[in-house]
């Protein structure tokens, strides 16, 4: 982005401040081969990072949605980390999320590859007065991910995300299967449980294999670098981070070394400082100052 100056720059990326419909227009048409971002929900209470009323969000997102299809390269993708919301006054659940899905696919030309889901036991029990008091509803942990792109066949290769086997797994087949049919009409054949692909292919689930049981992919951290250099410099710390592992788990999925991926809504930056340490090159677009600058503190600013 030659017209606009970075507020700070590594050797792999840029992070820009500033509204993101503006700064999406200087980057070139068919340029970024992934876009992976968070953008503030639309929660029926506010956050101090802003969010839009349920009623507007699919219009307003759309404005930043337009840019982000012009400037993906044709077999690039998009990903969008999406959370659900309650209708106010009762226990509900709002469809906004839905709606954006369909309007990015019928108004915009985006096809869904896949939808997957963030598994996040760290969310609170809210709203309290259906979870918490009434019991009516159960805590919600997860969150949807949209996995959308400009064509049918977008760039992908699950070969790059491979699991390790389970003992299950590898019980099976030290012990060899039988071909059969199951009710369901799937065929099991001999090679069923052949593991000479390296690894099991992940769910749409994701999960952190590097948490533990009782946190997986939760984004609670108090002990990571960005976490404990904002309260030494007492700077505030973004309220909303996703865990590494979320956009880890893409980008290997869906780029290769010297891909550029973009984060419109970039908050704290954990989506570019991934694609640093996977060499990558990234650009982070943020409209908040307070959080790009602490945003430094993942590449050791």
């Amino acid at each position: 982005m030659p017209s606009v100056e970075p507020f700070y720059q590594t050797p792999s990326g840029a992070a820009y401040l500033g509204d993101s419909r503006e700064l999406l227009k200087g980057i070139p048409a068919a340029s970024v081969n992934l876009v992976f971002t968070s953008p503030p929900y639309a929660l029926h209470f506010k956050k101090a990072y802003g969010n839009v009323s349920k009623c507007d969000y699919v219009d307003w997102f759309l404005t930043f949605a337009r840019e982000i299809h012009r400037v993906l390269t044709d077999d690039g993708s998009f990903v969008l980390n999406i959370g659900g919301s309650w209708n106010p006054g009762q226990p509900t659940r709002s469809l906004y999320h839905f709606k954006l899905m369909i309007a990015l696919v019928e108004e915009l030309g985006f096809y869904l590859a896949q939808e997957c889901y963030w598994y996040n036991p760290a969310k609170m029990p809210v709203p309290a007065e259906w979870v918490t008091v009434r019991r009516v509803r159960v805590k919600d942990s997860v969150e949807h991910v949209w996995w959308l792109s400009k064509t049918p066949f977008p760039k992908a290769d699950n070969r790059k995300v491979l699991r390790p086997y389970s003992p299950d797994m590898l019980r099976l087949a030290k012990r060899g299967v039988k071909s059969a049919v199951r009710p369901s009409g799937h065929n099991i054949t001999a090679s069923f449980d052949r593991i000479e692909s390296g690894g099991s292919i992940p769910s749409n689930v994701l999960e952190d294999q590097y948490a533990n049981e009782m946190l997986i992919a939760g984004n609670n951290s108090a002990n990571d670098a960005y976490t404990m250099r904002c309260k030494e410099s007492g700077v505030k710390i973004h309220p909303a981070r996703f865990p590494a592992a979320l956009p880890e788990f893409f980008l290997k999925l869906l780029t290769e070394e010297g891909d550029l991926v973009l984060d419109p809504f970039a908050g704290s930056n954990t989506a570019g400082a991934v694609a640093e340490r996977f060499g990558r090159r990234w650009i982070a677009l943020e409209l908040i100052e307070e959080y790009l600058a602490a945003s430094k503190f993942r590449f050791g600013g």
